[in-house]
């Protein structure tokens, strides 16, 4: 039969875009439909919002460093309402950017919330369209546990958008986007506390990353508080809450930011109509194809559940494109030696094993690490160090991983996810000659294990 659509996305997020207008460049006939806002978490309420609030938080260390480089400056003075409306103005940029990628590609936008009726047939604002096949691409959500009072804490979603910055802070989670927030919220000014329920934040990273952040963190003076989880949530007269922990202990705060995870954004969707699976997380199954169990319908990026990461999406993307429009340049996503950055304060940089998980797969590890006072603090008061650490399996002399903690690891990584990607050994880091004077340069100078 003739289709309306080759294919019809459902999600204009990073992955969503990518498909569609890699889709359309291959000929095929694509629409995208969007019911909230053009780019998806990324732009709008993730990386590239946070990132700004980032900046923005690291400029009070900026400030007080300056003084060891003779300039004398005066009290300066942070406004959250011009910060938000800064940020504010640039995602609308982004969002009028990804709006003219999908047009000027040929994709036709629909905006609205687009159902699926059956295999091959979508309903959006009231009309229906046909499509030989579907993308679900509709990412995830956050997820606040629903303890007595949870009405009164926010999510990420909302902390983009405060009127105006809390005095008092308190960040419940361990994963990257609590340690994140913390770090912004404290780098403006907040008295901010990070509650997680486990032994230590950034479970699955390297032990001597999440070692290392927590001692720079405890130094800045954020309150991290491991072992502890809330019972309950009271909003009191003043406006304030009371917060109640599991222990009885009792804290007070202005505002209580929930960062304990993320659900595949599958409401109302019409799933029930097909023969799409979830799994027992709630992620849509999919094969190595992005093949539901309904042949017709695919899915990408968060709501599949695999690495949630907005790089992974437009890989993720790409490869669905040319499979079924491209086929001669199809190839599959490797998900391994993926590199990631936290932006933390300060950031952490990461790509390949760590070391944890090297010895578990069996390897026998050498392990380079080096922690160092940064050039720049020398002139200053700050006492920041720096992590780098190498993990190398002995017998191959293959880098197996790669990690730091130090401004700017993000950017540092970046390059060295490109030599681990394609074999580097440690022969070839120390026979690279470094970049002088550099924090980067310690990766090539390293030379004396410290375990194996």
């Amino acid at each position: 039969m003739a289709y309306d659509f080759d294919l019809y996305v459902i999600g204009a997020g990073s992955g969503g875009v990518r498909a569609a207008r890699f889709a359309a460049g291959f000929g095929a006939k694509v629409a995208v439909a969007e019911s909230r806002y053009l780019g998806g978490t990324c732009v709008n309420v993730g990386c590239v919002p946070k990132k700004l609030l980032v900046y923005g938080a690291h400029f009070a260390e900026d400030f007080e460093q300056a003084s060891g480089f003779g300039w004398s400056l005066d009290e300066a003075q942070f406004d959250w309402p011009t910060l938000i409306a800064n940020k504010d103005r640039e995602i609308n940029r982004l969002n009028g950017i990804y709006r003219n990628l999908l047009v000027n590609s040929g994709v036709t936008l629909h905006e609205g919330h687009a159902k699926i009726v059956d295999p091959h047939q979508v309903e959006i604002n009231g009309e229906r369209f046909t499509a030989k096949n579907i993308l679900i691409a509709t990412g995830g959500w956050p997820q606040i546990p629903e303890i007595p009072g949870h009405e009164h804490a926010i999510s990420s979603n909302q902390a983009f958008f405060l009127k105006e910055l809390p005095r008092r802070v308190l960040v419940v989670g361990g994963g990257y986007i609590a340690v994140e927030f913390a770090g912004i919220f404290h780098g403006l000014g907040a008295k901010t506390t990070l509650l997680y329920r486990g032994e230590l934040f950034l479970r699955g990273f390297d032990g001597s990353v999440r070692k290392h952040l927590q001692e720079e963190l405890t130094k800045r003076g954020m309150d991290l508080q491991f072992n502890a989880d809330i019972e309950r949530i009271e909003k009191q007269a003043d406006g304030s809450l009371k917060v109640t922990l599991k222990d009885g202990r009792q804290l007070e705060a202005d505002c209580v930011f929930y960062a304990t995870g993320r659900r595949p954004m599958l409401d109302n969707l019409g799933l029930e109509n097909t023969g799409v699976k979830l799994d027992r997380k709630g992620f849509v199954e999919v094969d190595e194809l992005y093949q539901t169990a309904e042949p017709s319908i695919l899915a990408l990026g968060d709501v599949i559940g695999r690495v949630q990461l907005t790089p992974v999406a437009l890989a993720e993307g790409m490869a669905v494109a040319r499979r079924l429009f491209k086929p001669e340049q199809y190839r599959p996503v490797d998900y391994k030696m993926i590199p990631t950055a936290v932006f933390s304060l300060p950031n952490i940089g990461t790509v390949g094993l760590t070391e944890e998980e090297a010895r578990e797969a069996g390897h026998e590890v050498q392990i380079f690490e080096s922690r160092f006072r940064p050039m720049k603090l020398t002139l200053t008061e700050c006492q920041e160090r720096t992590l780098m650490k190498l993990v190398v399996d002995a017998r191959t002399d293959k880098v197996l991983g790669c990690h730091m903690v130090g401004p700017e690891a993000g950017e540092i990584v970046q390059g060295l996810a490109i030599a681990l990607k394609a074999g580097a050994t440690k022969r070839d880091f120390d026979e690279t000659i470094g970049v002088h004077p550099t924090a980067a340069e310690e990766f090539v100078t390293m030379r004396t294990p410290v375990a194996g």
